[in-house]
């Protein structure tokens, strides 16, 4: 008699679709893995340096195992590996996170190894990268599809924005979200919606506050005082624009 299939299996009953994964990802220094996810709250579910490294971490529904990396491992290059953390909001669990950072360290760890990226309002996603360089992603399940570019649905400033989310919470990368938004305003200012203006502004006053580009968020600032708006149109913008305590974390330096 021939094997079932994993989907002959599934169907006749013998497999339940209840399984649970955990990745093992690799770890270059257990102490400071245990010292990282002691500080995040997580309990320690297994401890073993030999015969062979194998630790066990657990918090709310997360498991996290880890064992020995491959010759010629650094956590620099930060391509060890990662999982992704599906749950139903994002922001309660960045929340949990930077709190237990503050409480370690007396700052959250926005750079470097370990650390975890910032979550801005409305965002679906965020990453705490541990000592080893892994990536844990924590992702809200109704997450909307990404369109690298922008969304085609969309024209001038608000793909430009678009595009600016995806470059910044997808790719980490403030810098280039900058440069698309600044090129946009170039390109499609004019015609533009005030509300589509000083939404542009708005988000490159907080990626200026963050990346330490204090003379442009100051000028970026300005232009945005200028553009009148309605009610919901500032409440729009003020979720965006940080406060000095908002930022503070997260930018290289200060004036």
């Amino acid at each position: 008699m021939a094997a079932k299939t994993p989907a002959e299996a599934e169907n006749s009953g013998e497999i339940r679709p209840n399984e649970s994964m955990i990745p093992t990802l690799p770890c270059a220094s257990p102490e400071e893995t245990l010292a990282f996810y002691r500080d995040l709250g997580f309990t320690v579910a297994y401890e073993q340096r030999r015969p062979y490294l194998y630790l066990a971490f657990q918090w709310s529904g997360i498991h996290v195992h880890y064992g020995r990396p491959p010759e010629g491992y650094s956590p620099e290059r930060e391509d060890g590996g990662g999982c992704l953390v599906m749950v139903d909001e994002v922001a309660p669990y960045h929340a949990a996170f930077t709190r237990a950072m503050r409480s370690a360290h007396g700052k959250v760890l926005g750079k470097g190894l370990p650390r975890i990226t910032r979550l801005r309002p409305g965002a679906s996603r965020f990453t705490l990268v541990d000592p080893s360089g892994n990536s844990l992603i924590f992702i809200q399940r109704d997450e909307p599809e990404v369109e690298y570019g922008g969304s085609k649905e969309l024209e001038g400033l608000p793909r430009a924005l678009d595009n600016a989310r995806i470059l910044r919470e997808f790719k980490n990368d403030d810098r280039a979200a900058m440069r698309a938004l600044v090129s946009a305003l170039r390109r499609h200012s004019v015609g533009a919606s005030e509300l589509d203006l000083a939404l542009v502004y708005a988000n490159l006053v907080e990626l200026a506050a963050v990346l330490g580009e204090h003379a442009r968020r100051a000028e970026w600032e300005a232009e945005l005082r200028r553009i009148p708006l309605d009610e919901d149109g500032r409440r729009r913008v003020a979720a965006l624009v940080p406060g000095a305590e908002a930022v503070k974390e997260w930018a290289p330096h200060r004036p």
